[in-house]
């Protein structure tokens, strides 16, 4: 087995020798081990579920009969299981000197998530975290363009994410899985903050449940000035997942839906009038594959993903934030989730 930190590895080294160790069979795992079976990377599969063996096929990978078999004969673990087992895991794959991928949301508390990260940093091994949203065309362009200037200063960010209802149930109990808020909606959390900068204060109400749509809504205060506003739904069995935001500045308005055809465009005015064009086309590449060819440089040495452990974390705390929000009534500061 090869340690790959080696800083002078190239992605091609890497491939060549590197495995990575896939914890869990469910639906994220899909995306995860395709992406790496088409960057060239080994892969180990173990579940709890027994299902390890049928994934582990489908995907050219090799199924494990238990976790320390997984980690003992990998470099990398990505984690993909449900979200109130990732402790557990992350701190027995850094224990043992393993690199960490984990799925969003780290944790569906502030302490765990941290606990996560100062064992990989006291290991001395690097934790990203699974916020694909950074790595889909339409959001990535987006950044790229409003980091350009081309819609001046952020002032109004507007963001949806709808979809049918999870059908495991943990997912339905906040105590698993933090609830919607900080499962589905900790996506655009994290954008919004990409965009617009750190939060400071979420105000948020949750309406419905109980065999009815549940839907979220969140206001952050940017300390930039800038406001978001955001919606996420878990719907009917039915209802067909979709997204959309606009970018509202000085300059000019992005706005994207994923059922729009194009997905992406391009408002300007003022200084910029008239140009109204598209955004670059961005290809049908999987956020997936960008996303781990991304961790897995920086594990060979390479630059800083776009995507932090401790990005993840400021987006767990706006949606512990807006959780608690909704418990009190008030706004609530994502920094009083650090105390």
């Amino acid at each position: 087995m090869t340690n790959v930190t080696i800083a002078s590895a190239t992605m091609t080294d890497v491939t060549k020798t590197a495995t990575v160790g896939v914890v869990g069979a469910g639906g994220i795992a899909h995306p995860h081990l395709q992406a790496w079976r088409e960057l060239g990377f080994r892969a180990l599969v173990y579940s709890t579920d027994g299902q390890a063996p049928a994934v582990a096929s489908r995907h050219g990978a090799r199924a494990c009969d238990t976790l320390q078999e997984l980690i003992d004969g990998c470099d990398i673990v990505d984690v993909c299981t449900p979200t109130f087992v990732h402790e557990s895991i992350v701190l027995a794959a850094a224990a043992a000197g393993r690199h960490v991928i984990c799925e969003k949301p780290l944790s569906v508390n502030h302490a765990s998530a941290a606990r996560m990260i100062a064992a990989c940093r006291v290991a001395d091994v690097q934790i990203y975290p699974g916020q694909v949203v950074r790595y889909f065309p339409a959001y990535a362009a987006a950044r790229a363009a409003v980091d350009s200037g081309r819609i001046g200063r952020p002032a109004v960010l507007r963001l949806t994410r709808r979809g049918a209802t999870p059908v495991q149930q943990w997912f339905s109990d906040p105590v698993l899985s933090g609830g919607l808020l900080v499962d589905q909606m900790i996506h655009d959390f994290d954008f919004a903050r990409w965009v617009a900068g750190e939060v400071a204060s979420v105000y948020a109400k949750l309406v419905g449940g109980n065999g009815s749509p549940l839907i979220g809504l969140a206001v952050l205060t940017h300390t930039s000035g800038a406001l978001s506003h955001l919606v996420g739904g878990w719907g009917r069995p039915d209802e067909r997942f979709r997204t959309s935001f606009s970018l509202a500045g000085d300059g000019g308005l992005i706005r994207h839906s994923s059922t729009d055809r194009p997905a992406l465009t391009f408002d300007g005015f003022g200084p910029v009038a008239g140009e109204g064009a598209l955004l670059p086309d961005t290809g049908a590449h999987s956020p997936y594959q960008s996303e781990l060819a991304e961790f897995a440089a920086a594990f060979a040495g390479g630059r800083t993903p776009r995507v932090t452990a401790q990005d993840s974390l400021a987006a767990l705390d706006i949606a512990l934030a807006a959780t608690q929000s909704i418990r009190t009534g008030r706004p609530v500061a994502p920094a009083e989730m650090t105390r």
